[in-house]
């Protein structure tokens, strides 16, 4: 089985722009400085927020964000 591709730091606007790609979508704005995107799977609706204005996000954070959204590693490593 191959390995994932090591997901790297990037600043916000990339990770979101990253989500688009993926089939994400914005939902709203969440509280403080935090957007939330959604993404369907099936029939399954799945949300996670994303910080915004950051200047580098950590790789460990936009991999939470890729999975809690439903992300299979093919999926991340097609959209790296």
């Amino acid at each position: 089985m191959p390995r994932r591709k090591r997901v790297p730091p990037m600043p916000s606007r990339k990770l979101a722009k990253l989500l688009l790609q993926a089939g994400a979508e914005f939902d709203r704005e969440g509280k403080g400085d935090h957007s939330i995107f959604r993404r369907v799977v099936g029939e399954t609706v799945l949300k996670a927020p994303v910080r915004v204005g950051q200047r580098e996000l950590r790789p460990e954070y936009c991999l939470m964000v890729f999975r809690q959204l439903g992300l299979s590693d093919e999926e991340i490593d097609a959209i790296l």
